[in-house]
């Protein structure tokens, strides 16, 4: 007797059933966090689009200090630096918009613009050593989380932590130094947009330039391009290289993925605030603190204050945690679909202790700093804020003096 099998499918009829399922569970997340007010569920896509274009890009902002340090290569901060021209260019018109004549000395609302002080300086130090010896800053550490890196979990324990204890500190931190210290908005400062903006964009060409010839220092073997697709003669085909170019295990360039990142971060402005997730995690680990009355927000003072979150306990769901939700998602989403997605565990012990380490230091930082790597540094620099650039600087050297501590470590 004969037995006849079914006929698989052809792959001209089989379905995207991956993608549909992934896409179906991005659109009911947006739809249901929609009814909680638009701006959240924008906010969702926003976090999405964030987590799509960090996974995808491998853009990390400890790697870029930390290669361009330890390695000499400075790729990745050369990727960060065109990011934050185009955010820049971005931010002007908006802020031009929202605050029309800077000489008053008013500046717009959403926009990052931060006091600089002690605590500003403090927490980029702090901040920069914590993301090299996790491995990841913030951002970073939420779409390796997507991606299914243990370390990157165990480094989010650490900077849940942090944040907890910073924000039962915040309020000697406001009394003795931000409270004291302004807010120094450049175009303010400099009589008009045209020279703020000519200043941040030459200070951004010379730090390219400088990065250039620090490169030079440490000679490397070229790098070759790739080769190029074979040429496509049908829409299918067509369709597939298309798939292969976004999804394709080679992934974008880092400057690709650094202007992707500043276009959606001006969106994002332009919607209410630049991007920030640090806002979001503090404000999830106070509410739990508040189930045992050990909450400690609203912060004091945090309503004066650009990029912090000033909710109580009884917020649950805000811009900042749409787009913190949405990033690791969207990481997940990618790296699915690329074919990247597996647990990875570290083999020594002592990985999981430098990973919560380094995570306690950020989460501490990013609260009296306000902000981490995306909110105090590449949504402050092109707000034109002051506090964006010494943040920068300041994070550079607790990159140096983390290279330094990796070093001696076994």
């Amino acid at each position: 007797m004969t037995t006849i099998t079914p006929a698989a499918p052809s792959t001209a009829t089989r379905l995207p059933v991956k993608p549909l399922a992934l896409g179906a569970a991005i659109a009911a997340a947006w739809l249901l966090l929609d009814q909680r007010g638009f701006a959240i569920g924008a906010f969702w896509l926003i976090g999405v689009a964030f987590g799509v274009v960090l996974q995808r890009s491998r853009l990390c902002f400890a790697g870029a200090f930390r290669d361009l340090i330890l390695l000499g290569d400075g790729r990745l901060f050369r990727a960060i630096l065109v990011g934050l021209a185009v955010a820049t260019v971005g931010f002007v018109f908006l802020e031009a918009r929202l605050a029309p004549d800077p000489g008053f000395g008013i500046a717009p609302a959403g926009p990052h613009i931060q006091p600089v002080g002690i605590a500003t300086v403090v927490g980029g130090v702090l901040f920069g050593v914590g993301m090299v010896l996790a491995g990841g800053c913030v951002s970073g550490s939420l779409w390796r989380m997507g991606e299914g890196y243990v370390a990157s979990w165990v480094a989010m324990a650490g900077i849940v932590a942090g944040t907890i204890v910073a924000n039962r500190q915040w309020a000697w931190w406001y009394d003795n130094d931000i409270r004291e210290r302004t807010a120094v908005w450049l175009p303010a400062e400099l009589g008009g947009y045209p020279a703020a903006l000519a200043l941040t964009l030459a200070a951004l060409a010379g730090l390219y330039v400088l990065v250039l010839w620090w490169e030079s220092r440490t000679p490397k073997m070229p790098e070759f391009p790739a080769p190029p697709p074979e040429p496509a003669f049908g829409l299918r085909e067509q369709l597939r290289q298309g798939w292969e170019r976004v999804w394709g295990g080679h992934g974008w360039s880092y400057t690709t993925g650094a202007v992707a990142l500043a276009v959606i971060s001006v969106f994002a402005l332009g919607l209410q605030v630049p991007l920030g997730v640090t806002g979001g995690i503090s404000l999830w680990a106070d509410n739990v603190l508040g189930w045992f009355d050990a909450g400690a927000l609203p912060l004091k003072g945090s309503e004066l204050l650009a990029g912090c979150t000033p909710g109580g306990a009884e917020k649950w769901f805000t811009v900042r945690t749409a787009t913190m939700l949405g990033l690791v998602a969207g990481a997940f989403t990618a790296s699915v679909l690329s074919g990247e997605f597996r647990l990875r565990r570290p083999r020594q012990w002592s990985r999981y202790v430098q990973a919560a380490a380094g995570g306690l230091l950020m989460g501490y930082a990013s609260v009296i700093a306000i902000g981490c790597t995306i909110g105090a540094f590449f949504s402050s620099v092109p707000s034109l804020a002051l506090a964006g650039w010494v943040y920068g600087i300041a994070l550079f050297g607790g990159a140096w003096i983390g290279v330094a501590l990796i070093r001696r470590l076994p």
